[in-house]
């Protein structure tokens, strides 16, 4: 029997009406949830209930669909169901179109209310001072290290760490242009030049082309946008919010860059999920007396629990040569062996937050 294209239109149609009763259904169970959590005082955000929801999903899928489809799929559904609990801004470092406005929308959802704040310190400020609720800020890229303004103004304010994702960066080549012979110019910030340059080379090698450099992907997508003899190097979601078209798309050099991400809350605290990680600062006594570092961490191998990442940072301000500890650690900090370790060093570490692994 031939198959008629038509029918299986007909057919996914028919299907799409199931999915938005559904979805209809799940909802109406979503407000009720949301009443008892208001009545409770309970959060909004559960980022150990998704990944458990997810991680069950995937396990029950017998069809083309994979974790990361399915995760895609339910992470915008998570988010439609928090706004309709109870709507919350989220801030992040802008400009808009950055990479961390498209790691917040990953997680919050095109519906949510996003501030978008021109630096990590405000971010932090604006969820300290509670005119956020949640805020987006980068931590660590897998090829240039730590964030370092993120670890200190972890150490100065007191916001929690309620989850982490991780993203990959890639680059896309925008423009209005109609062929690649018409671009004289390309908008981009300088590292996004740097981490494209094979792609340059091969693709605008014979052309004489002036490479502008700006202050932010966002800002060469909307340049290019009004100039037709241009193209930009800019982020997906930069070239779709001003509404150029992408020639290009995963244009890096290196497929493999990554950068992490933390979400910070005020007042906030994850259930244990079973697969979690600990953030804290230990703040050792000054002394010259040595093995105090060493016996500290060997207090953590003592009780099997695996140090992820360890960085010092200098005390600020201190005419001594004087540091500081960032921890990431495996295990929630109400598990057994990490609960012993920091009742142990209660007066020097200070709990940043445990959340669901991010693999």
């Amino acid at each position: 029997m031939k198959v008629n294209i038509e029918d299986l239109r007909k057919g996914i149609d028919t299907i799409d009406s199931q999915i938005l009763q559904l979805l209809n259904e799940r909802m109406n169970y979503v407000k009720q949830v949301g009443e008892l959590k208001r009545q409770t005082k309970t959060v909004i955000y559960r980022p150990e209930r998704e990944k458990e929801i997810i991680n069950r999903l995937a396990s029950e899928s017998k069809g083309v669909l994979d974790e990361k489809a399915i995760e895609a799929i339910f992470l915008e559904i998570f988010a439609t169901a928090r706004n309709i609990e109870l709507p919350e801004k989220v801030a992040y470092m802008g400009p808009e179109g950055s990479f961390t406005h498209q790691a917040a929308e990953s997680r919050f959802g095109r519906l949510s209310e996003y501030i978008m704040l021109p630096s990590i310190k405000s971010v932090f400020e604006s969820v300290d001072a509670e005119r956020a609720r949640f805020g987006v800020i980068p931590i660590e890229n897998n090829q240039a290290g730590i964030v370092y303004e993120t670890v200190d103004l972890l150490n100065e304010t007191n916001v929690s760490i309620v989850a982490e994702l991780k993203m990959p960066i890639h680059f896309a080549m925008a423009s209005v242009a109609d062929k690649l012979s018409n671009i004289k110019r390309i908008y981009s910030k300088d590292i996004a030049f740097r981490q494209c340059r094979s792609f340059l080379n091969k693709y605008f090698e014979q052309q004489d082309i002036e490479e502008i450099q700006v202050e932010s992907t966002s800002k060469a997508a909307k340049m290019a946008f009004e100039d037709p003899e241009s193209a930009a190097i800019c982020s997906e979601i930069a070239a779709k919010l001003f509404g150029l078209p992408m020639l290009f798309k995963n244009i890096e050099d290196n497929s493999n860059n990554r950068t992490r991400f933390y979400i910070l809350a005020k007042n906030f605290e994850n259930n244990s999920s079973g697969n979690d990680k600990t953030t804290m600062i230990a703040r050792l006594p000054h002394t010259e007396s040595p093995g105090v570092l060493a016996d500290f961490l060997n207090d953590f191998k003592a009780f099997d629990i695996n140090i992820l990442k360890i960085e010092s940072r200098p005390y600020k301000g201190s005419e001594e040569f004087n540091f500081w500890f960032f921890l990431e650690v495996s295990g929630h900090y109400e598990d057994k062996g990490l609960r012993d370790v920091i009742a142990k060093h209660k007066n020097i570490i200070k709990v940043l937050g445990s959340y669901v692994k991010n693999i």
